[in-house]
Parts: C-alpha cells; structure tokens; sequence
C-alpha cells in the first residue's frame, strides 16, 4: 500500500465538503437536498464510481463549481467519494441535510481552509484515509479571544 496526499484546487474563500458513499444515487440525491436548502445556494457535485463503469458522475447549477469538483475528484480517484463545492451558502446549513442522504456514509471534512486529502493505494484500489484541514493550532485562546469567538457567532447569528 501508498499514501499519497492530494491538494484540493480551490479559491481561497470556496467550501468544499468530501465525504464517502456507496451507490450512483447519491449524485442526484445529493443535487436535490442541496438545491432545496436555499434559492441562493451555488453547488458543484461530483462522485467517484466504485464499480461498473467507474465514472466521476457529476451534477450541480452551476458550471464552474461542477468542474472544479468533477477535477478533484478526480484527482482523489477513491471508490465512493464525492466532493461537494458551494458558493453563496455554507456546509453549516447543508451538512444535516447532506448526512440524512440514505447512501451516505460519512463526512470527511466541511472547510473553506486548503486542504489534503490522504489517500490509500492498493492493489484493489484507492481509498481515503483521512484529511489534513488548514493549518495546526498555535496556542489556546485566552479570555479576550473567547470573548471575540462569542461575539461574533451572536453577531452572524449563530447563537443567541
């Protein structure tokens, strides 16, 4: 077996959920619960195929979002994976809806930081073996940081 990291290709300010499936249903599964989450709401979807054919299927309403995942996953190339893009949204208000998607296993990671994915190679295939997401924390926050972190999930209405 080899790992090999893959760097996910993304502008800076773009959020990306992977996570893990198991049957060609989920890519338009997947398109119906996010285009009912928000009138607003631009998505790229993209799901490797694990058997058959083995194609990148892909969806989305919006051109742009649906290359950019169709490429990454690509480029992951493991059994089941998709790759969600949004733009004008966040995972935030998608991520319940995503995982109540009856052929979804999992979520690996909901982010707008860089990102890698590890990836697993064998004689079978290639599987994800978990995230490396942004950057390693440098310190704990102190009284005033923790003042800062509440204020602002009241102030963009998070918490009350």
């Amino acid at each position: 077996m080899e790992l090999e990291t893959v760097r996910i290709d993304k502008p800076a300010d773009t959020n990306v959920i992977i996570g893990q499936s198991h049957f060609i249903k989920t890519v338009e599964d997947l398109h119906e619960v996010l285009a009912g989450s928000s009138p607003h709401l631009r998505f790229g979807v993209a799901f490797c195929e694990a058997s058959g054919p083995r194609l990148v299927r892909r969806t989305g309403n919006d051109p742009e979002l649906v290359g950019m995942a169709v490429r990454n996953a690509q480029a992951i190339g493991a059994g089941h994976a998709f790759v969600i893009f949004l733009e004008d949204g966040f995972p935030l208000n998608v991520l319940n809806a995503i995982k109540s998607v009856p052929e979804v296993c999992g979520i690996y990671c909901a982010t707008a930081n860089p990102l890698e994915i590890i990836v697993a190679q064998s004689e079978l295939g290639r599987g994800i073996v978990g995230v490396v997401d942004g950057s390693a924390s440098i310190g704990v926050e102190d009284a005033e940081q923790e003042a800062a972190r509440r204020t602002l999930l009241r102030s963009i209405g998070y918490k009350l």
